[in-house]
């Protein structure tokens, strides 16, 4: 336990928290409604207190504008687990590194990182300009995948809730002060703590990926007639990379073979599916609901409440079979 680890969760959600708005123009018009100035909105990591306390020492007002303001500015305002999101303690994914070597880790640790976004303006239009780039795109959340691990390229899908927006207009004292327009806009970043991944095992996961068989016809049994190769190719039964695709939309009884989801998007046809303990086959989709095959690959039938995780099993959980694990086979003869 405690032992050295830094997979830099917090500072890689801050940079994909950044990466949002580095990039908002305001534009100026004149009274013909021709565009005479364009300008990129300084985005800079710093409290709201820095900013505010530049603008009062700095209220030249002969000064341009574009030196002090428009700007925005970001700051980490809290840290909380997140219990909404918790998975079981003891379960665990295997994956594969650069060098093709099987590790694994248990499920991710859910928290939550509090944002305040603080945006700055001299003119109220050029804040209306900045808030319409921002908010169209929380609905009420923004989704970006990054590389949570490296060495075994792990990527988790970190979303950004907008929480709310106060508005202050700090236009006191005398007209010889500077105005400042201030919103502030305040998210939540639901990402990841991993713990330390555990060892490495050796490439060969003595997984048998090919049978021949040879049988003998006449009197003479040493003599073989005829060859039949038989080509096994291993198929994962359960889920290994704890990656959730959606969640059940209703309870399903242990009988009914309807599931119906969230959102199907990421769910074929003629795949394999794993809600808690049990793996089902998807026969059909129509819209968010699947008609299955319940219990297959040797797992029983279940009774499972709406909410409850829905994961894909695909070619990636093929590879990622351990040795010592059961796994199906599908057969091609050559």
């Amino acid at each position: 336990m405690f032992e050295h680890f830094y997979y830099e969760a917090i500072r890689k959600t801050v940079i994909a928290f950044g990466t949002l708005f580095n990039n908002i123009y305001i534009k100026h018009k004149n009274k013909q409604g021709e565009i005479v100035s364009t300008q990129k909105v300084p985005f800079s990591y710093g409290p709201t207190q820095k900013f505010l306390a530049r603008l009062e020492q700095s209220p030249n007002l002969s000064k341009p504008i574009q030196i002090t303001t428009p700007r925005m500015s970001m700051e980490i305002v809290g840290l909380s687990y997140d219990p909404a999101r918790k998975g079981t303690t003891t379960k665990s994914f295997v994956s594969r590194d650069t060098e093709n070597k099987t590790r694994k880790s248990y499920l991710p640790v859910p928290y939550n990182i509090n944002f305040e976004l603080s945006i700055f303006t001299k003119l109220e239009d050029d804040m209306f300009q900045i808030v319409e780039q921002i908010v169209p795109y929380f609905q009420p959340h923004y989704t970006i995948t990054i590389i949570a691990i490296e060495e075994i390229q792990e990527k988790r899908d970190i979303k950004f809730n907008l929480d709310n927006i106060v508005m202050t207009d700090n236009y006191e004292g005398n007209f010889e002060e500077r105005r400042a327009l201030i919103w502030t806009i305040r998210f939540t970043g639901k990402t990841y703590f991993f713990l330390p991944i555990s060892g490495s095992g050796d490439t060969d996961s003595n997984i048998i990926n090919k049978v021949t068989i040879g049988f003998a016809a006449g009197s003479n049994s040493n003599t073989i007639s005829n060859d039949i190769d038989i080509t096994l190719n291993p198929r994962a039964t359960k889920n290994y990379t704890g990656t959730v695709v959606t969640n059940l939309s209703q309870d399903l009884d242990a009988d009914n073979v309807n599931v119906y989801v969230t959102d199907s998007q990421n769910i074929d046809e003629n795949s394999f599916i794993q809600i808690n303990n049990e793996t089902l086959y998807v026969d059909a989709i129509d819209g968010n609901r699947l008609k299955v095959t319940r219990g297959v690959y040797g797992t029983s039938p279940e009774i499972h409440v709406s909410g409850s995780n829905v994961l894909n099993i695909t070619t990636i959980d093929n590879n990622l079979i351990p040795s010592g694990d059961p796994f199906g086979f599908v057969s091609i003869f050559q």
